[in-house]
């Protein structure tokens, strides 16, 4: 296997953890932000980009690549990281997400769901075993289960029999895995439920993955109703193993979850407020469409050193957005991401000295303002 994770050290207050996995020879830092490259590319930015901005996994889409340009022809490429030149560990998400976007209830059955292909109107159908053939096919590191995230809220009753179907799709899934290459993860899935995010965390357990995901959050609840979700998952899986929770990427959400014990985080919010003109920037987000910024010649945030802040200002990547040039979107990631990577940076040092509160508590002062209140 070409990824190993090793768990280093533990908060003495909270579940915060600090681990390490060495991936063909070069070891990464846990806690870690994930970029998101949906159709086998991070939008606008090049593999060497990624690399000088110090990204470890970034995440491809399984269902998008199904479809365009299809799992046969990244195979036949030789996989995702010769197919997009990417030399670091890549992740795939299951398509079960797009059961939450594009399938409505009737389409979810115990042997798979239907889907109308969201280009042509094609009718498709994804099973938890052929999820796992087209992430084996496409080649990436870590493999994710197939399961349902399921809209917040839900009824219990309706969450009580998501659940065990997702447990019996893991269970189909891992019975066709076969490439020892890959990790394998299970999907923790259970809406705001104690006792089922416990129950499904337990018997995902017991089947013993490679890692394991928590679901089903950012779907439209509250911070704090998604920070109960990921503890009640997070309190009952391995010390050991990997801990990922899927599509989370709002600053306070990652130190908040890694207080939770989560260890790797995806989202594609960089890169998407970056082509809507947003940057994050140590004192807040800002809007560069804003005119205040037209005759500014500061960097994005004077505390950041990323390519974009060493050679750029503020005016002049408004005035590359104003005229709806590519270079500004890309200006705008570059700087996103290398933010993320940097929080998540400070977050490991808080974590070794066991200050991570602290540093949550000055971040949201700084970052939000007073008065905010995120619970």
């Amino acid at each position: 296997m070409r990824f190993k994770y090793e768990l280093k050290q533990k908060s003495q207050r909270n579940m915060a953890r600090l681990g390490s996995f060495v991936y063909n020879g070069k070891e990464y830092e846990t806690p870690m932000f994930m970029p998101v490259g949906t159709n086998a590319t991070v939008k606008t930015l090049a593999p060497e980009e990624l690399k000088e901005i110090g990204t470890g996994i970034i995440l491809a889409n399984t269902y998008h690549l199904w479809l365009n340009p299809g799992d046969d022809i990244v195979k036949r490429a030789g996989g995702l990281h010769q197919f997009m030149n990417y030399a670091g560990p890549i992740l795939t998400d299951s398509g079960g997400f797009q059961v939450f976007s594009l399938a409505r209830p009737k389409d979810i059955t115990e042997e798979g769901v239907h889907f109308k292909n969201f280009k042509n109107g094609d009718s498709l159908f994804l099973t938890p075993e052929k999820s796992i053939n087209i992430q084996m096919n496409l080649g990436s590191d870590l493999v994710m289960s197939f399961d349902e995230c399921v809209k917040w809220p839900s009824t219990r009753e309706y969450i009580e029999q998501s659940v065990e179907r997702t447990l019996r799709w893991a269970k189909r899934g891992k019975d066709a895995f076969n490439n020892p290459e890959q990790m394998l993860f299970g999907i923790v899935q259970g809406g705001e439920y104690a006792d089922l995010r416990k129950k499904c965390a337990l018997e995902l357990v017991k089947m013993d993955f490679d890692g394991y995901a928590v679901g089903g959050t950012s779907v439209g609840e509250d911070k704090k109703t998604m920070y109960k979700m990921v503890e009640y998952a997070t309190t009952y899986l391995p010390e050991d193993k990997i801990r990922y929770l899927m599509g989370v990427g709002d600053p306070i959400d990652l130190i908040e979850n890694v207080m939770r014990g989560i260890d790797i985080f995806d989202c594609v919010s960089p890169t998407r407020l970056a082509r809507h003109g947003h940057a994050y920037t140590w004192h807040g987000k800002i809007n560069i469409s804003n005119s205040k910024y037209k005759d500014d010649f500061s960097p994005l945030d004077s505390a950041c050193d990323c390519y974009a802040c060493k050679h750029y200002t503020k005016a002049y990547i408004k005035h590359l957005m104003s005229e709806k040039e590519t270079f500004g979107a890309r200006l705008l990631s570059i700087h996103n991401i290398y933010f993320l990577t940097q929080l998540m940076a400070k977050i490991r040092a808080n974590i070794a000295t066991d200050t991570l509160e602290e540093f949550r508590d000055a971040f949201i002062k700084d970052y939000y303002g007073d008065g905010y209140d995120y619970k």
